[in-house]
């Protein structure tokens, strides 16, 4: 079955223009001439957030750092990872110490924490992503989270020089289930975002029905709309499961 999932800039020629997608176009371009902006990214899982980030980038003429995370051992320890991804940053960029990294990527327009660092594993089969790891050691990675969320208040000055754009998510799995805790818990999910929203910007990728059946019927032309919403009626507006479910039906994705 395909990945419906867009690893990189080049993956989104069926992309709809969605209310979501112009949050995201406005929120990057607006990146050229403002420094200091830290962004989150949300959405139920199978809304497609990479989609609308890299779509964005594509139409628009950004210098953007898109580092890439590789994890070695899925049963790495939260201060592994933390030395791990910052280690990986002082390579990537050619410095010796982390507050060089914050003078290095301030050189940028933007960076993005994004598919590139959370699922790796698409690029190197046998390396791992910080998602897989996160969803994988569940409660226990919650200190890496800490972690950074320390560093970005023990640097807050050198990132008001710095724009910073995260695909975020904080999956864990339920009876076989994966679920969100930003977006998947009512109230819950609600405190998370309010308490988050103190201290980020968050913009939260959601859609229309109609704005769904626009997608699917984009990339699916051969399926009428009743069966999309009853897709939905099942799914959600989920592009990406309704995709899959799709697919699985016998319903081929139009080629490229």
């Amino acid at each position: 079955m395909a990945e419906y999932r867009v690893q990189s800039e080049g993956d989104s020629n069926d992309f709809v223009f969605t209310r979501s997608f112009r949050k995201i176009y406005r929120m990057f371009r607006s990146l050229k001439n403002r420094k200091g902006r830290f962004v989150l990214i949300i959405g139920t899982p199978g809304t497609g957030k990479s989609a609308n980030i890299y779509s964005a980038l594509k139409i628009l003429d950004l210098n953007v750092y898109d580092p890439t995370l590789f994890l070695d051992n899925m049963n790495m320890s939260s201060s592994e990872v933390f030395r791990e991804f910052f280690k990986t940053l002082r390579l990537d960029l050619g410095v010796k110490t982390n507050e060089e990294i914050y003078r290095k990527v301030a050189e940028y327009d933007a960076v993005l924490l994004a598919d590139k660092l959370l699922d790796s594993e698409f690029l190197d089969k046998d390396k791992f992503g910080l998602s897989l790891w996160t969803e994988n050691n569940g409660i226990k990675a919650f200190p890496f989270y800490i972690k950074v969320f320390r560093e970005y208040l023990k640097h807050r000055g050198d990132l008001e020089k710095v724009n910073v754009v995260i695909q975020t998510a904080f999956m864990i799995k339920f009876r076989g289930v994966k679920y969100d805790l930003l977006t998947d818990f009512s109230i819950m999910s609600h405190i998370f975002v309010f308490f988050m929203n103190l201290f980020f910007e968050i913009i939260r990728i959601s859609y229309s029905e109609e704005e769904t059946v626009q997608i699917v019927q984009n990339n699916f032309p051969d399926v009428e709309e009743e069966e999309v919403r009853s897709c939905i009626d099942k799914y959600g507006c989920k592009p990406r499961f309704i995709f899959e479910a799709l697919e699985k039906s016998g319903m081929g994705k139009k080629e490229k």
